[in-house]
């Protein structure tokens, strides 16, 4: 099948300008003995190239072209599939954007092209090509440095809390923090349900029969907030997961809610309630006024999972949670993938305009956290700062640029 792949990347600042075309020449000749066409377009900082052939051709050239050590934040920008090559009669040409007019260039490379519709159709790839041509997108060319560039050390001034809990209980909690890296941080902690051996909640509610698990979900929090009481908290904020239909099938719910939390030494405006995204939400009308009681009541909305489920857009437009969390599958190594990044910043710009905060949720990698901060995100939760703590709160390991030595 017909592949087309295009991906943007920039060069490193140590390779001559004048070994460009010896680049060119080597890679098109390994194109054409693969059967892999295409362009190559740069500007003076970036190089913008297009792909195409049999798929496992263009695959392995990639491959390739991701492990060459003279360029750097390759992001690939489209994966796609075509019924014929739009530059079928190159192995590789190169086309300095600092030589000509964008008008001029873009004319200069369509000539090149092999497809006879040109922009007529309005065809994605080429629509691709003319963005870098015309510098439409380069506000969002973030340069994120090589990972090697930071240590994450743990906190080793973090507080250890014993914490005491029902042994006759089948589950616990367990603590992970959302922090501000750059500000180093804890801006909240997420009290996680696991169950004695530290399965997820999923396999806790599995051993249950279907008609007990919204009243189980719910008072499972009694537990969470008495152990976030002993946590000595201060200004930090507690969020718990709760399934969106334990609010619509427990009547009283949000009113347990609120007496397990003073109970617990803990204020309404201190806790979140978060609803996965995931679960079908079947009587939204019904799940919209239960959350307008719990914002009456000064707790907190946030809805996790955020572009993992099937009712994200609509939420957002039926009632406006506090905060979202954007769901791991987003996340995964956004610095590579163009399609993910530009569905973060749009998340992100909606986000701005809706005065709605965002989490970064699931986040493993360096490079992951210095794009999305880069981004405009500034809290974030995931592996790479601290995995969850069994009735505890984790140290937290902070970024710190190597060659520096921060005092905690």
């Amino acid at each position: 099948m017909l592949t087309t792949l295009i991906y943007r990347s920039h060069i490193c600042d140590d390779v001559p300008i004048k070994t460009l075309e010896e680049m060119v020449a080597v890679a098109s000749q390994r194109n054409q003995q693969m059967d892999v066409t295409g362009i190559l377009l740069f500007n003076g900082r970036h190089f913008f190239q297009l792909l195409e052939g049999p798929e496992e051709g263009v695959t392995a050239i990639f491959k390739q072209i991701t492990e060459d050590r003279r360029h750097f934040n390759i992001v690939e920008l489209l994966y796609d599939y075509a019924p014929a090559r739009r530059f079928g009669k190159v192995g590789m040409e190169l086309f300095d954007l600092r030589e000509h007019s964008s008008e001029t260039l873009l004319q200069l490379v369509l000539e090149k092209g092999t497809t006879k519709y040109q922009l007529t159709y309005n065809d994605r790839a080429l629509q691709h090509l003319r963005s870098f041509v015309e510098s439409r997108n380069k506000d969002n060319y973030y340069e994120i440095p090589p990972d090697d560039r930071w240590n994450f050390v743990a906190d080793p001034n973090s507080p250890e809390h014993v914490l005491t809990e029902d042994s006759r209980c089948a589950y616990t909690f367990a603590f992970q923090p959302i922090i501000d890296p750059l500000a180093r941080e804890i801006v909240s902690l997420e009290a996680l349900l696991r169950t004695r051996d530290a399965s997820p909640a999923p396999v806790y509610f599995s051993t249950l029969a279907d008609s007990d698990i919204y009243r189980a979900d719910l008072e499972s929090k009694k537990v969470a907030f008495a152990m976030a009481g002993q946590l000595n908290l201060k200004e930090k904020m507690l969020s718990v997961n709760l399934l969106p239909m334990t609010l619509v099938n427990i009547p009283d719910a949000v009113h347990f809610l609120v007496q397990e939390i003073e109970a617990s030494g803990l204020v309404p405006e201190q806790v979140t309630v978060e609803f996965t995204e995931r679960e079908i939400i079947s009587r939204l009308d019904a799940f919209t006024d239960a959350v307008r009681q719990l914002k009456a009541a000064g707790i907190s909305v946030a809805i996790e999972h955020f572009g993992a489920g099937f009712a994200g857009l609509s939420l957002l437009a039926q009632f406006q949670p506090d905060k979202i969390k954007i769901n791991r599958d987003l996340i995964g190594d956004v610095h590579k993938s163009g399609p993910r990044q530009a569905i973060i910043e749009a998340i992100v710009q909606c986000c701005a305009s809706l005065e709605i905060s965002i989490t970064a949720v699931g986040v493993e990698k360096p490079q992951e956290w210095m794009w999305l901060e880069s981004a405009g995100i500034s809290h974030f939760q995931g592996h790479l700062f601290a995995r969850p703590g069994l009735g505890k709160i984790p140290a937290v390991a902070w970024p710190e640029r190597k060659g520096e030595h921060l005092l905690f």
